[in-house]
């Protein structure tokens, strides 16, 4: 009955339906913990997308971008950082932006010369 308790109706304190609404309500509980962390992520990389789109990349080209630049921030930070410091986050998008020019005049460069 503990855990029934703040239940409506019959379910605080009638022991077979209180079982069952404990039961249910523990299944929800946990189901919602990792449907809570899935939004959060969903939320978090529209969030970063959308700054990226302000500076002219896509979220796929700032994320392989940071790769190449050796930026280690986790996606939480990101969306952090493009919500509350956009200048910040301005410089993480060019230093992306360098790295992805880089690799591809790089690229192109080595293709020519094994063309050779």
């Amino acid at each position: 009955f503990r855990l029934a308790k703040g239940y409506r109706g019959r379910a605080k304190n009638c022991f077979r339906i209180a079982i069952k609404r404990v039961e249910k309500g523990l299944q929800n509980a946990y189901r919602e913990r990792r449907l809570k962390k899935r939004e959060a992520r969903s939320t978090q990389i529209m969030q970063v997308g959308a700054g990226a789109r302000e500076h002219g990349l896509s979220y796929s080209k700032l994320i392989r971008g940071m790769y190449l630049s050796d930026i280690g921030l986790n996606r939480k930070m990101l969306s952090a950082i493009a919500r509350q410091e956009p200048y910040s986050f301005r410089a993480i998008v060019e230093e992306a932006k360098k790295a992805l020019r880089k690799n591809v005049l790089g690229t192109t460069e080595s293709v020519e010369e094994g063309n050779d």
